[in-house]
């Protein structure tokens, strides 16, 4: 008797695929949006940097990686308030439509 009630209830899921995808699609977008001042300024970096070398013809591994390094600890402490701020916001938005959804 208790699988029965288990089986109605886990048909009547209150779900809908459409709102799955929604959600899925706002995760993705948000850390999209995250990641993305870090890769930016880390992919500048490391085109400035490539160009140096082409002009220079120093072929050197480590000078190509220190300094996207230490761009990107840079990205981090001056956007890291905002994207702290911005996964904050998308998970109180999520963990708020909880009942709903129940």
């Amino acid at each position: 008797m208790r699988r029965a009630k288990w089986r109605d209830r886990a048909r009547s899921t209150p779900l809908h695929p459409d709102l799955a995808l929604k959600l899925t699609a706002d995760l993705f977008w948000t850390g999209f949006l995250v990641c993305l001042p870090v890769l930016a300024v880390t992919m500048a970096v490391g085109l400035v940097v490539s160009v140096l070398q082409v002009l220079t013809q120093v072929q050197e591994m480590s000078l190509s990686f220190v300094p996207k390094l230490l761009a990107a600890g840079v990205a981090m402490v001056a956007f890291g308030p905002w994207m702290l701020r911005t996964v904050c916001t998308f998970a109180t938005g999520l963990w708020s439509r909880i009942p709903s959804m129940l």
